[in-house]
């Protein structure tokens, strides 16, 4: 079973262009890995680029899109923060210039249903 979520990055209007993460999305292991090595502007709007993925992070260290195996799954723009919210995954994490990486819960079955989450400090042994 996977643990998904839904990678933005906030533009320059306040909407939100982001793609689909299919494994290991909960704020230990996907929020630590985006701080870590995915950690600037530029990065993180790379990563998004290349659309829906299974992973951010396989084992040579590149990110798994579904591209690589024929399917066109490109981001998705969202016009707000809101909207973005409303993904359907368990976790959505934005970049912002002001703050970088934001972690929220979209598990509507949570408490915490649509609050910051924190990301833990510290990269991975991996």
């Amino acid at each position: 079973m996977a643990t998904r979520g839904r990678i933005g990055i906030e533009l320059s209007d306040g909407s939100i262009l982001s793609s689909y993460h299919h494994w290991d999305s909960y704020p230990e292991w996907l929020g630590r890995i985006l701080k870590t090595h995915y950690n600037s502007k530029e990065l993180a709007a790379d990563l998004i680029d290349g659309g829906d993925m299974s992973t951010c992070w396989a084992e040579d260290k590149k990110p798994e899109y579904y591209s690589a195996r024929g399917e066109d799954c490109p981001p998705r723009l969202d016009a707000n923060l809101g909207e973005f919210l409303q993904n359907g995954e368990e976790y959505g994490y934005v970049y912002t210039q002001e703050e970088g990486w934001l972690c929220y819960d979209t598990c509507d079955w949570h408490e915490t249903y649509l609050e910051g989450v924190e990301i833990p400090s510290g990269a991975l042994a991996v």
